[in-house]
């Protein structure tokens, strides 16, 4: 009885093993196929790489033998910053490390492209107690004798490589070194963070540095500093631990919060101008917390080196410059070419100036640039609250703010050599204000500056006194030699000619659509439609002109525009106007050529604003905003849609004005006259031509243009003025981050905001005509008026030679100066 009770329990037994083997078996072979395309999987987790693998660590190199072993930087992040900031960190700062760089997540984080070590048994949660200090035992445990420093950072700290270096090389890396920027927590915290009195951390932000002595004493205790927590703080935590095992504080120095640089600004840090001091002096910057602004960062600090090592180079040829006239070498001697050697030059050559001779970038002084007639003098600009130059149609000028910009740029770097050394001499020189200057600009040499500074000198050791000075500064900004490239064809006509192209193809296409079937992806996408508004009063013969142009670029030529035009005056007068467009009308049955017909005084505003909201123009066509007196091309239509973009661009052409032909005797028609100085001039303050698409300009901000305006201009101005109120709003736009929420670029894209985009169109031409400027207008109109009018007379150099030729004139001005002397 025992015995086949036994027998049936191990039967039992073996029916269970059978059927969970065969389920097994069964799971097995039911999903053979994905597990066949896991294997084939590229997905890989962090162990299947090696430490050394992981940072392109050569087992070869060592602190002996490798210049790029000095320092190993541990980035902490999180998985949902890899893409973010940590490539952010990695693509900038972190491939010029003068060592190598290690982006330290929680366990599982792997990337194909970035060094990440994903920390076994390590999350994202913050505080990041656990991850900052397996980060260092990490660093502890696989490259303690390849590195002479080790850093702890955030992924939203900016390091500058070329300073880090110069810094670590000026310490010993064989004694305990625990660097950073000291704090015994803020007003809130303080006492709160179990610190003994001579106790204090290296805040975490800017970055911590430690030595590799200092590594070696505290990370076999990091498993008991772990256990021993007092705070929340991770840096806090780190500085104890260190205190305690390794026997040294944070560096007790002032200038670390210079040097380790923690803005606290919070997300809005390094936002603004990068042109500071602050960022000029650090190694590192915190916090960038978002990806786009490292790059930016960057990209201004690589500007900054450009222009040391220009300014390097400028001095080495002024000390070659300077050893050639102490070894009385001549000045037209080959050798002292850096790269033309004496056989390579040719007997005509031997005398040319060539752009990186030293003779061009030698010292500076004001007699480099020899004029070979008075037509070749340089003219100096002063300045002063204003600018004043002889070489603008308008004396006086704001001071621009590229010219403040660079005047900014000259003090202050003469100023920061002038007090390089002033703390060990014990005074200080301050600049106060410039009182005024003069400038010139060669072409070959660069800039030259005469500037006249108020500054104050202070002596703060020995006897103290403060006293103001004045300086004379002379300073000249020279270029550091010319560079050209040749293409074989001009980018801007190539760019055109395509688009003409493509333009042709398209309209070929369409007509081919009219009369068969083609296939929707044989068709060329559809260009934008361009709806010319026209406002007009009177003017027949101008009216007659512009309409012949209109019929010869946009309908024959298949365009792709429509014609509005806005008429005004009583119905008995403009016959003639309605008669020419009906007309046109009748002749191109299928295209749009429309008009608005409107009763009393002309206001170009109420033209432009009533055009803009009527129902022949839809909300994704391009307006083009015309003057009668205006003559175009088929490449201004061009220009016209490569500048103006929907929700972001606002297209104003600089328009070429030509003068009045009949004060140069000229008898050749008006749209035969050359693009030249002497035929007309380059109209950059006027704004009445502009492109812009419907749904722009009825935007809440913009609503189209002031009614209220009567008579000649101003519109324009207020037109602008608004634009720019809505290219100025502060709505950022952040694309490529992985720390903002999924639909914040979705509505960022929804937001409007438009720039203004000029340029030169020598396709644009208006056509000279008489202006009267009617006394009855506004001041503001009516000074527009007069100055347009001035303008448009002719030359200045044809003004000089009517009036010099006139003997009258002459006389006049002698008798003129008399008498303000006699009454002086």
């Amino acid at each position: 009885m025992l015995q086949h009770t036994m027998t049936k329990r191990k039967t039992l037994i073996m029916a269970w093993f059978g059927i969970v083997l065969g389920l097994c078996i069964g799971t097995v072979l039911k999903n053979y196929r994905a597990l066949e395309l896991v294997k084939h999987c590229s997905l890989r987790p962090t162990n299947m790489k090696s430490p050394h693998e992981i940072i392109g660590l050569d087992n070869k190199d060592t602190i002996q033998n490798s210049q790029r072993n000095l320092v190993f930087v541990g980035v902490m992040t999180a998985k949902n910053f890899i893409e973010g900031r940590a490539r952010a960190v990695y693509d900038t700062w972190g491939k010029e490390v003068p060592g190598r760089i290690a982006f330290f997540s929680s366990e599982g984080s792997y990337s194909d492209e970035l060094p990440v070590v994903g920390l076994k048994n390590v999350d994202d949660r913050y505080p990041p107690q656990k991850k900052s200090f397996m980060m260092l035992y990490y660093m502890y445990e696989h490259y303690i004798d390849r590195f002479e420093w080790f850093i702890r950072a955030d992924d939203d700290v900016y390091i500058e490589p070329d300073k880090l270096e110069r810094f670590l090389r000026s310490i010993d890396s064989s004694k305990p070194q625990f660097i950073g920027q000291a704090g015994k927590g803020n007003s809130e915290e303080f006492g709160l963070l179990s610190l003994e009195f001579d106790e204090n951390f290296c805040m975490g932000g800017p970055g911590v540095i430690l030595s590799s002595e200092t590594l070696r004493r505290v990370a076999p205790h990091i498993p008991t500093c772990l256990k021993n927590l007092y705070s929340t703080h991770e840096d806090v935590e780190v500085g104890r631990c260190v205190q305690k095992f390794a026997g040294i504080p944070c560096t007790w120095n002032y200038e670390m919060q210079y040097i380790l640089r923690h803005n606290s600004s919070g997300r809005n840090a390094y936002t603004g101008k990068l042109k500071r001091k602050e960022i000029h002096n650090a190694i590192t910057l915190h916090p960038i917390k978002q990806a786009p602004l490292m790059y930016r960062l960057h990209s201004y600090i690589q500007g900054l080196k450009a222009e040391e090592l220009r300014q390097e180079s400028l001095l080495l040829h002024r000390d070659i410059k300077r050893m050639a006239k102490y070894l009385e070498v001549p000045d037209d001697s080959t050798y002292m070419l850096p790269s033309v050697s004496p056989a390579a030059v040719s007997d005509k050559e031997k005398g040319k100036q060539y752009f990186e001779d030293h003779n061009i970038l030698g010292n500076p002084e004001l007699n480099k640039f020899v004029p070979a007639s008075t037509a070749d003098l340089l003219d100096w600009s002063f300045i002063s609250r204003s600018l004043y130059s002889a070489g603008s149609a308008n004396p006086k000028q704001k001071i621009d703010s590229a010219m403040r910009e660079g005047l900014e740029d000259v003090i202050t770097e003469v100023m920061e050599n002038i007090n390089y050394y002033s703390r060990q001499r014990g005074r200080v020189i301050e600049f106060r204000e410039l009182l005024y200057g003069y400038h010139r600009l060669d072409a070959l040499h660069g800039q030259d500056l005469i500037l006249d500074l108020l500054l104050i000198y202070k002596k703060y050791r020995g006897k103290k006194m403060t006293v103001p000075v004045r300086r004379h500064l002379y300073v000249q900004r020279a270029f550091t030699g010319i560079f050209v490239k040749e293409l074989d064809e001009d980018f801007y006509n190539v760019t055109l000619q395509q688009s003409l192209l493509g333009s042709l193809l398209q309209n070929s296409m369409a007509r081919l659509s009219s009369h068969f079937t083609i296939a929707s992806n044989l068709m060329a996408p559809q260009q934008d439609k361009i709806v010319f508004v026209l406002p007009i009063a009177g003017r027949l013969a101008t009216f007659q002109r512009f309409l012949h142009t209109y019929e010869r670029v946009c309908i024959e030529a298949e365009s792709h525009c429509d014609l509005l035009v806005v008429i005004f005056g009583p119905t008995d007068e403009l016959t003639d106007h309605l008669r020419l467009l009906n007309e046109l009308r009748d002749r191109y049955i299928y295209k749009q050529i429309n008009y608005i017909q409107r009763s009393g005084q002309f206001s170009r505003g109420v033209a432009l604003d009533i055009a803009a909201r009527s129902s022949y123009i839809q909300q994704q066509d391009i307006i083009l905003f015309i003057d009668v007196d205006m003559v175009f091309g088929v490449e201004t239509l061009q220009r016209v849609r490569m500048h103006t973009q929907r929700g972001r661009q606002v297209y104003l052409p600089i328009v070429f004005s030509q003068y009045d032909p009949k004060r140069r005797g000229t008898d050749s028609g008006f749209e035969s006259l050359p693009i030249d100085d002497e035929n007309g001039y380059f109209r950059q303050f006027g704004f009445g031509i502009c492109a812009i698409y419907k749904s722009d300009i009825l935007d809440d901000d913009i609503n189209g243009f002031d009614k209220d305006i009567t008579g000649w201009g101003l519109e324009d101005v207020k037109f602008l003025e608004k634009i720019v109120r809505v290219g100025t709003r502060q709505h950022g736009f952040l694309s490529n981050t992985a720390e903002v929420p999924l639909d914040y670029n979705e509505a960022a894209e929804q937001w409007r905001r438009l720039s203004v985009f000029r340029a030169p169109d020598p396709t644009l031409v208006h056509i000279y005509h008489d202006i009267s400027c009617d006394v009855q207008l506004d001041a503001p109109q009516y000074n527009m008026c007069l100055g347009t009018k001035a303008n448009s007379l002719g030359s200045t150099r044809l003004m000089e030679q009517l009036f010099f030729n006139n003997r009258q004139n002459i006389d006049f001005i002698t008798v003129l100066n008399l008498r303000k002397q006699q009454a002086s």
